[in-house]
């Protein structure tokens, strides 16, 4: 039973993380109705940012502080994806404003392959590490319930609690503020939030930088536990099965989806994975989403796309 409940931590601990990329996702689609491809390079040009702008401060200003240099880091990463998402908005979306969706899809397809080659330009092609002090000793829990306790990992513990601290901020985000609420009456209804004075090239760069800020806080917690190398931009391919399982227009699916997915690629690997010779984990989530395209298209919380239209 420890085993058990040992493998379904660990797939809640993944699958948040899975849940963070994936609301990249869905807050784009669902206020400008655009499939953001890109948001597995802006994962990665955020964390790039994040990692030699950690090395470079203490190098040009001469101190040793490792906080002071991951929080100007993250300041500066920040600002960054500001202007990043204002640039998209101004110089990208604006001109496609009720274009098809294939011309929007090839256009976020065109920005992805633009920021992975800015950012090699800019902050290198090596691999890098991002330092943010989490720990990474495993610890036992429960011992007194369990005999052994309960191995867990304190990073991915960690991660998870900040995943779920930003997924609840923007929960708080989305219901008690004014922006917040222009947010949502966009994703309803563009043409009737307009005729309300919401303006939609206002909340669109808005929108692009909070799914830049999510972005940040994915790449920063994926780079601190893997790395920062190129092949992070792949991530995005892990939120897939997540958006499709949830449904691209929910939020609430988003997490809920990358909870599932993540509980039960560590359960098939690890129970029937030596059945099969392994590697299951690899495919589950793809199984999984297919699935659901074939009996509910729209996902667990998704709304048909047709009723939108």
């Amino acid at each position: 039973m420890a085993f058990f409940i040992e493998t379904v931590f660990g797939g809640l601990m993944a699958g948040m993380l899975y849940s963070l990329v994936a609301l990249g996702f869905v807050l784009i689609f669902k206020a400008s109705g655009v499939f953001n491809f890109a948001q597995g390079a802006m994962v990665l040009f955020a964390a790039l940012a994040m990692a030699r702008f950690a090395e470079w401060y203490p190098q040009w200003f001469g101190f040793d502080s490792l906080l002071l240099a991951n929080v100007l880091a993250f300041l500066t990463a920040a600002a960054l994806m500001f202007v990043v998402a204002w640039l998209i908005e101004a110089l990208v979306l604006r001109h496609l404003v009720n274009q098809e969706g294939a011309t929007l899809l090839m256009a976020t397809l065109g920005i992805t392959y633009f920021l992975d080659g800015l950012g090699q330009t800019l902050f290198g092609s090596d691999i890098y590490q991002i330092n943010i002090g989490m720990p990474k000793d495993p610890v036992f829990i429960l011992e007194g319930t369990f005999e052994g306790g309960i191995l867990i990992n304190k990073e991915d513990l960690i991660a998870a609690g900040i995943a779920a601290a930003l997924v609840a901020a923007l929960s708080l985000f989305f219901q008690k503020t004014a922006t917040g609420r222009a947010l949502r009456a966009v994703a309803d209804d563009h043409q009737a939030a307009q005729s309300i004075g919401i303006p939609l090239n206002r909340i669109w760069v808005i929108v692009w930088c909070v799914a830049g800020i999510v972005a940040l806080v994915a790449g920063m917690i994926w780079g601190s536990k893997l790395g920062v190398q190129f092949s992070l931009s792949t991530v995005a391919l892990r939120a897939l099965p997540v958006i499709i399982l949830g449904g691209l227009t929910s939020v609430p699916g988003a997490i809920v989806g990358g909870l599932i997915i993540g509980v039960g690629e560590k359960l098939s690997e690890v129970y029937l994975g030596p059945l099969v010779g392994g590697g299951i984990e690899i495919w589950f989530a793809y199984v999984l989403a297919l699935v659901f395209l074939l009996v509910r298209p729209q996902g667990l919380f998704g709304e048909k796309i047709i009723d939108r239209v």
